[in-house]
């Protein structure tokens, strides 16, 4: 694993993809804030896998664990 110079503590690997999705991601963040297909791909796979890991736990939780839950999410201010 590699390590990009100005963020000490977060550590790089490669991962393919097919080049036809590539030119596919290259072409559609033209113009948008992203400056990078691998800064998207990041921007996708956090969301996919914080949506993921969100269902995983709904799962195994009790409704009212996840009541509590909830409630402690908006008394901190993110929902």
């Amino acid at each position: 694993m590699k390590q990009r110079v100005g963020e000490p503590n977060t550590r790089y690997t490669t991962v393919s993809i097919p080049i036809t999705l590539y030119d596919r991601i290259k072409n559609l963040i033209q113009g948008t804030g992203f400056t990078s297909v691998s800064q998207f791909v990041i921007y996708v796979l956090r969301d996919v896998v914080a949506n993921m890991e969100q269902e995983k736990m709904s799962s195994t939780i009790s409704e009212e664990e996840k009541k509590e839950i909830i409630e402690r999410l908006k008394n901190l201010g993110y929902i």
